[in-house]
């Protein structure tokens, strides 16, 4: 398989912390048979396509108290789909850790149920996408909401690695865009005017007195 210049030098660069990290957290799998397997499974479904994400961010946009969450969230997640599906994945192409056969990242995909992508590698989507979205809620939300988010996203990133659908590397590189993505989408949202947070859509009009923006 003929790889470009900027997925080899990844591929080279990030050997060592790639099959480190991989087998560190498919010491998982070693030690509990499988187990977590299902769970890894269905964390991943969840940032699919970025559809329940998405529709997380609008049903928090419908109502007021959460609107400026949705909001970011929303916006983190279109920032973040342009920077990595639009842009990086296609530019630098770098191709799945499964599809060297040679590789040990072939061998521990071959044991955790051999789940397949069809687009390319780096940077991760599902990791763009998690991070995109809740970074907002890091900025924005309360302590225990802080949590909640950050743990989701850490679940996600680790669940891409589990099913050796991604090196670690491309968890990275979707992190980082995650981070930048949903910061600015922190910014854009501020500068929204105040008439969009207050709006009802119950009763499609603003309300007469002032509203707090939580």
């Amino acid at each position: 398989m003929e790889i470009n210049a900027p997925a080899l030098w990844l591929n080279d660069f990030f050997a060592g912390f790639d099959e480190s990290i991989t087998l560190a957290v498919h010491k998982l799998y070693t030690l509990a048979g499988g187990f977590f397997t299902p769970f890894f499974e269905g964390v991943s479904v969840l940032g699919k396509g970025g559809i329940f994400l998405i529709l997380l961010s609008a049903l928090l946009m419908l109502y007021r108290p959460t609107r400026r969450f949705g909001t970011s969230m929303l916006l983190g997640l279109t920032i973040g789909f342009a920077i990595t599906n639009l842009f990086l994945k296609v530019a630098i192409a770098r191709p799945r850790p499964y599809t060297d056969t040679d590789s040990v990242f072939y061998q521990l995909w071959l044991t955790v149920n051999q789940h397949t992508e069809s687009d390319k590698s780096f940077p991760s989507g599902h990791m763009t996408a998690a991070c995109a979205s809740m970074i907002p809620l890091v900025i924005l939300a309360r302590p225990w909401q802080k949590i909640l988010a950050a743990l989701f996203a850490i679940l996600m990133g680790l669940s891409r690695i589990y099913l050796c659908v991604h090196f670690p590397s491309d968890v990275l590189g979707g992190l980082i865009v995650g981070l930048f993505a949903g910061c600015m989408a922190v910014l854009i949202a501020q500068k929204l005017p105040r008439g969009w947070y207050q709006w009802d859509f119950a009763r499609k009009k603003q309300p007469a007195g002032k509203h707090e923006i939580q």
